[in-house]
């Protein structure tokens, strides 16, 4: 009776009821619907008994909605605290506000009387360690103290992050949505959602992406929701002892999630219904938009952007998008779809290498040396120096009179006499082209440090890196359509849209459809991802242009592979677990079914074998059939496994049923025959996977299950 699970675990737990279910395991979704569906007809019938019962069934119909606004609730406190303090700590890596230190760069700004129009970006009040420690602000003694704090914060970030995940909580490291997407498939994961887990995926995502790796905190914000939907459902005995139901929970608590990570709660509901869900009812789709809009709501009355906006990079262009303009975009689209096949391919091969070579073995040290490259490389560029989020933030600004980026360094006209927003096309001055080859490193720096980031023993998340890929590869052709446009406007393609002293391109919007495209390259998302690039920017107008990027990289990501990082991090990650249970006979000359045994329920009885006779009285080991049988058509072989010949091809229906409905383990049975006939062999969840590889002429053993 060996397997994954330690015995001394359940001696732990209080004494579970005869059918929980053992560590990475899967749960049977019929019997959780079942014991569902038992008990609404208990408190149903009950409920005409007294008016106490029908209170006690009112207050049970609406605990699901409780458990909805309990989640927004706390995710959205828990996405302000962060944002707030991972402001604060990336400027301490560059210096501290003297009135407050509390006070990030930009909020010891505002408090200052002594900043002007010229110097927004500089005040009294914050001063860079160089200054403070040795009275200098320029020379290369004061480039180099700060050069020197810089790297040194950053290992201090880095260090404290992955310590804390090492001896406190291992499964906060990652981005968490592969595991989140395997757990709601009906895969048990025992602490992965956790409270621990909670506390330091939320303390660690803080430090990570202060210190300036190449990675985001959005990803694991999904996971922060997922477990603060998994704590409010222990509170409810409708969802703690019911894993079917619980698992509705976590799909709103996503949902809620990717609402807070990017002020996008209607692309938070789609993602969860597109990505990481596998059943999502009618009834969990209103609850998951009601936890994604309380979530909003909250961060919004938090306001940590300081902008009254719910996200960072709301944008407002001026100029319309022309049909002319598809060209670039779907370019920027198939750019988007060969980075996520290069990336996914990279970082697979280096994660693998990960897992079995001696490098696993030292997590510590992984992550100071990638921070140190990462810190070390990143200084001397302004546009890596930055955090991720503020990088993505300029390059889809729009250019306007205000605008102190180099990026906005363009020749003006003294003539010129239009309204502000208003500004025509312009040729490029000198800061733009020192910004062009900056961006081009800064691209070939983050495409190669991200493949070696994510995956490492921390919390990292590839929504923000992605993006920011897409975002410099976009702004850097949007200014070149806009340049070829401003000195040859008598070309045929732009003669009927871009005439002189007109404002005709947005390099902006370029960098917009490029994060898509990257981000769409990855993930594979497309409805999800559009509308969560609308709502993250405003630009509701721009939909079809990123529909055009989303749709192209698709395409050409898909045409190198189906898989998503996600997925491929599932398969990477596969899991070695025995069978759930085994088939009750006669005796082993008749091999006659009778029944079914839970590996789980014999585990059970074996631990009250070993407790005195009281504590045992309620528990009865049953062995009942599966509720649903099928007619499986297979030729008779004593191998239980699936055979690849024609004469299964019928499995197809039951094959696609069973992934997500039918019992984890199936008798099989011959055709026409009663089930309780001679037992043929058993056909498991990871067999019907092998047998789809199988058929799809890929190797039955790559999805790396026992």
């Amino acid at each position: 009776m060996s397997g994954s699970g330690n015995l001394m675990d359940f001696l732990d737990e209080p004494f579970p009821d005869v059918g929980t279910y053992e560590d990475f395991h899967t749960i049977d979704w019929l019997r959780e619907k079942s014991r569902d569906t038992d008990r609404h007809r208990k408190i149903t019938s009950r409920s005409k008994e007294s008016v106490w019962e029908f209170i006690k069934g009112l207050l049970d119909a609406w605990s699901g909605w409780v458990v909805m606004l309990l989640i927004g609730l706390l995710a959205g406190t828990l996405a302000g605290v962060i944002d707030l303090a991972v402001d604060w700590m990336t400027d301490l890596k560059e210096g501290i506000c003297l009135s407050a230190f509390w006070y990030s760069h930009e909020q010891c700004c505002w408090t200052s009387s002594e900043t002007t129009f010229e110097d927004r970006d500089k005040c009294p009040l914050w001063q860079k360690w160089s200054e403070l420690l040795v009275n200098r602000s320029e020379g290369a003694s004061a480039y180099i103290l700060n050069y020197l704090l810089y790297v040194l914060w950053a290992l201090l970030f880095a260090f404290l992050a992955v310590s804390l995940v090492r001896v406190f909580a291992p499964y906060a490291c990652g981005s968490g949505i592969p595991e989140i997407k395997t757990i709601l498939s009906g895969f048990i994961i025992r602490g992965y959602l956790g409270k621990w887990t909670l506390l330091i995926k939320t303390v660690t995502l803080v430090l990570v992406v202060s210190s300036g790796l190449s990675l985001g905190k959005e990803g694991p914000l999904v996971h922060v929701a997922c477990c603060c939907g998994n704590f409010f459902s222990s509170l409810f005995s409708k969802y703690s002892k019911n894993e079917g139901k619980r698992r509705e929970v976590l799909s709103a608590a996503a949902a809620a999630g990717v609402s807070v990570a990017f002020g996008a709660p209607i692309g938070g509901v789609l993602f969860s219904l597109e990505e990481v869900s596998y059943y999502f009812p009618l009834k969990t789709l209103w609850r998951s938009f009601f936890a994604a809009l309380v979530a909003a709501f909250t961060l919004r009355s938090i306001n940590p952007f300081g902008n009254s906006r719910l996200v960072l990079f709301y944008v407002e262009y001026h100029t319309p998008w022309y049909m002319a303009e598809l060209f670039p975009f779907i370019l920027l689209g198939v750019f988007g779809g060969l980075w996520g096949t290069l990336f996914i391919r990279c970082n697979i091969a280096w994660c693998r290498r990960r897992k079995t070579t001696r490098l696993g073995k030292y997590p510590v040290l992984e992550v100071i040396v990638v921070t140190a490259i990462t810190a070390i490389i990143a200084y001397p560029n302004p546009y890596t120096r930055q955090s991720t989020s503020e990088l993505i933030s300029e390059l889809f600004n729009d250019c306007g009179a205000l605008e102190s980026s180099q990026l906005c360094d363009y020749i003006n006209d003294p003539n010129m006499t239009r309204p502000v927003d208003d500004i025509p096309d312009r040729p490029a001055g000198r800061g733009v082209y020192t910004a062009i080859w900056q961006l081009a490193l800064a691209l070939v720096f983050k495409i190669v440090i991200t493949i070696f980031t994510f995956g490492m023993k921390i919390p990292s998340g590839l929504f923000i890196p992605s993006m920011a890929v897409g975002a410099m590869a976009g702004r850097m052709v949007g200014i070149g359509v806009e340049q070829l446009a401003y000195h040859h406007h008598d070309w045929i393609i732009f003669r009927n849209w871009c005439r002189p002293g007109a404002d005709c391109v947005t390099p902006g919007l370029y960098a917009m459809v490029g994060a898509a495209a990257c981000l769409g390259g990855v993930t594979r998302m497309t409805v999800s991802l559009v509308v969560i690039m609308f709502e993250l920017t405003g630009g509701l107008e721009y939909i079809v242009p990123l529909m055009a990027a989303a749709v192209t990289s698709k395409w050409v990501a898909d045409a190198f592979g189906k898989e998503g990082i996600y997925e491929a991090h599932i398969h990477l990650n596969g899991e070695e677990t025995d069978y759930n249970g085994f088939p009750v006979v006669v005796s082993r000359d008749s091999e006659r079914l009778i029944g079914f045994a839970q590996r789980r329920e014999l585990i059970l009885a074996i631990t009250c074998g070993r407790q005195p006779v009281d504590v045992c009285l309620s528990v009865s080991l049953s062995l009942p059939l599966p509720p649903l049988s099928l007619s499986l058509s297979l030729s008779p072989s004593p191998s239980p496994s699936p055979s690849p010949s024609p004469s299964s091809s019928s499995l197809s229906l039951p094959l696609h049923l069973s992934l997500h409905f039918l019992p984890s383990t199936l008798p099989l049975k011959i055709n026409g025959k009663s089930i309780l006939g001679r037992l043929l062999g058993i056909i498991t969840k990871k067999d019907v996977l092998r047998h789809m590889a199988q058929m799809a002429n890929q190797d039955p053993e790559s999805i790396m299950f026992n």
